[in-house]
């Protein structure tokens, strides 16, 4: 265990969480500023998806008035609706980027793509234009060509392969990876190749999420040498691999209705960078925290070019060496005016460390 007692970093940034809609909004917006948090770069699956820079800038709106101060970044949802004039349309209007689910993989995905070459018109424009490919890396589930969950994310490699060749200069993310495989293959391709990791996948194996519905997410969990391969990218400091949460929360009854648990694990707490230097302590890298939620990221998104924030100057966030329990859970009252609440990663577990 590192001797240091204290840390200091500036703000971080979460590129890649789920801020939600209605009641589950108003109740975890409010925590992301509280985490410390600079920018949010917000994912567009909502119900229905965000598919108009219009869309975008309404919903921006919202979570600006919950927490006031965070730079949040807006996406669209890769869907047949979607041009390459809108693509124009909200690049100007400061939308930074296109996720992409594949139909089926994940909550709110059934508007997801089943062909990349539809799309071409849409990557170039973005290309031009210099927006984000946001990419979550699953090919759906099929019995007949023996894939699953466990290995869905491997399979896609070959898509980012493609995508990145037929694109070249087309910024693109891999979102929330998960294995050996997809650090290897995003190490490999060129430097608009990036990789967000969560801190769920840095904690968690197959082991933790079999029959514990508040670590199940999509991209499942893996082996215990595809968890080492994302500890091993951020002690190499490697720069096109950074801070994505997948902060997902859900409704506490509905991870826990039984035969129906919703994919989405929860970290979008004041507890994210506690969360991390407790974790990153653990493999031996917590000189690197800095670079990780507060560098990298910034530097591949070019938010100091192209998404400054509003306010003139970042935050400094410290953290001390002091223990915290994670709260059982956070309530709020739901949009049928009943008590509910969601639950945090690793609730009533103790934590290392604690924002100062």
């Amino acid at each position: 265990m590192s001797e240091i007692t204290t840390l200091s970093i500036p703000a971080p940034d979460d590129f890649h969480v789920h801020l939600r809609q209605g009641a589950l909004m108003r109740a975890v917006t409010p925590l992301i500023r509280d985490s410390g948090i600079a920018t949010a770069y917000v994912m567009p699956n909502l119900k229905p998806p965000v598919t108009t820079t219009e869309q975008a800038l309404a919903y921006k709106k919202q979570l600006e008035e919950l927490a006031p101060g965070v730079n949040f970044l807006m996406t669209l949802y890769l869907s047949p609706e979607l041009t390459p004039e809108e693509i124009k349309k909200a690049a100007k209007a400061g939308i930074a980027g296109v996720k992409s689910y594949p139909r089926g993989v994940t909550t709110n995905s059934d508007s997801g793509i089943e062909s990349y070459e539809t799309y071409y018109p849409v990557f170039r424009a973005m290309e031009e234009s210099d927006m984000v490919l946001n990419l979550h890396g699953e090919v759906p589930s099929d019995p007949s060509s023996d894939i699953c969950i466990m290995n869905a994310e491997e399979k896609f490699l070959t898509h980012l392969r493609t995508l990145h060749a037929a694109f070249p200069k087309l910024r693109i993310v891999l979102e929330h990876a998960t294995t050996q495989a997809a650090v290897e293959t995003v190490k490999s391709l060129g430097d608009t190749v990036a990789c967000t990791i969560t801190v769920h996948h840095l904690t968690l194996t197959v082991d933790d999420w079999a029959g514990q519905a508040h670590h199940f997410c999509k991209p499942v969990a893996k082996f215990p040498h595809d968890r080492a391969a994302l500890r091993g990218v951020i002690r190499e400091a490697h720069p096109r691999f950074f801070l994505g949460t997948d902060s997902a929360p859900h409704p506490r009854k509905n991870k826990e209705a039984a035969g129906t648990a919703v994919a989405g694990v929860f970290t979008g707490t004041p507890l994210l960078l506690p969360y991390l230097a407790s974790v990153l302590e653990e493999f031996g890298a917590l000189e690197r925290l800095e670079g990780f939620v507060s560098g990298f990221g910034r530097r591949f998104y070019k938010l100091e070019e192209r998404h400054p924030a509003p306010v003139a100057t970042r935050a400094v966030i410290r953290l001390k060496r002091s223990e915290v329990v994670v709260p059982q859970e956070y309530g709020f009252v739901d949009d049928e005016g009943e008590k509910s609440s969601v639950v945090p990663f690793l609730a009533g577990k103790t934590l290392r460390w604690s924002l100062a």
